[in-house]
């Protein structure tokens, strides 16, 4: 009875220990990151990065899953389902944690309660262009045409209910015009169209912008950023331009669903801010027109909320809708 008790008393101290160390252990497995996109592009970009990067330091193969499809909504969805344990991570994007919400009258997540944010990893501001031929050289001139010419002028993007989209709406509503939007299947249809003169405008990324400027084909008027992009340094920033509440921007973070030990999320979030210090990763971003970001999980989730809050403003005032 007396051994009986012995082990009856240890046990607490026995399962602490037992829980502590699976905390230690972990990772123990391969992990994967779901990315919302298919191969190619900035988010796979972005995903295949961090995966190498946190496979080196974990010692622990990360494996990219691209889950395309429905608005990003199924890759969401698969990463909200999956088993809160530290082996499922997500790239979590604007469209779908702060645009979706207004999109959709239903999600089968929450933008809030279904992930823990970790942190940010990069962003790209927007830019507002124009083809090199048109007689259109700067924000003010452009306000001044679409003011001019209500629905005479139309704008290109990469989609409907996208931030690129919804970036063209932004700029209508600051600037009191009336820009028709031309929502086509992608960035590089979009861009077409603007080369070949069938728009008169287009709002896309800095990093699908940056090459046609610099080869001189379009003109950029301006970067949805307080400051200028230095991918673009040419071109003005929102303030410069003279609409300083022209703020739009894509960023790309990790989350996790919810659930998972804090314990975890700690160490991802010490992890990536390694990475986002190293020297290597900042130039594979910003070659591609993109800004390496890191914060806390506060931080994120302040992020992720702010944005729901301005995006669904856009959307309601812009009545825009995901067909």
């Amino acid at each position: 009875m007396d051994g009986v008790r012995r082990v009856l008393l240890a046990l607490p101290i026995l399962l602490a220990c037992t829980g502590a160390f699976a905390q230690e252990a972990w990772p123990s497995k391969p992990l994967r990151l779901i990315v919302p996109f298919p191969p190619g592009g900035a988010a796979d970009t972005i995903g295949r990065l961090v995966a190498v990067k946190l496979s080196e330091r974990l010692g622990q193969t990360v494996t990219v899953e691209n889950r395309a499809g429905g608005g990003t909504v199924i890759a969401a969805q698969a990463a909200a389902q999956a088993a809160p344990d530290g082996y499922t991570l997500s790239l979590a994007t604007t469209g779908q944690l702060a645009i979706n919400p207004a999109l959709h009258t239903r999600l089968p997540y929450d933008p809030v309660k279904s992930f823990v944010p970790v942190s940010l990893v990069a962003s790209t501001a927007y830019v507002i262009s124009v083809n090199a031929n048109s007689p259109i050289q700067n924000l003010r001139q452009l306000i001044d045409e679409a003011q001019r010419r209500p629905g005479g002028l139309a704008y290109a993007s990469c989609g409907n209910g996208t931030v690129c989209h919804l970036t063209g709406e932004l700029l209508k509503a600051l600037s009191n015009t009336d820009l028709l939007h031309v929502p086509y299947a992608g960035s590089a249809p979009a861009i077409a169209a603007l080369l070949g003169e069938q728009v008169q405008v287009a709002a896309d990324t800095v990093a699908v912008n940056a090459p046609q400027i610099k080869a001189g084909k379009l003109r950029g008027l301006v970067v949805s950023s307080a400051q200028r992009s230095p991918a673009l340094p040419d071109v003005p920033s929102a303030a410069e331009a003279g609409l300083p509440q022209f703020i739009a921007d894509s960023w790309f973070g990790i989350v996790l669903p919810a659930g998972t030990p804090a314990a975890v999320v700690q160490r991802l979030h010490r992890e990536l801010g390694a990475i986002a210090q190293s020297a290597d990763v900042r130039e594979q971003l910003a070659r591609v027109g993109l800004e390496t970001l890191h914060g806390t999980p506060e931080e994120f989730a302040l992020q992720i909320q702010g944005d729901i809050a301005k995006w669904g403003r856009v959307v309601r005032d812009g009545k825009v809708s995901a067909q």
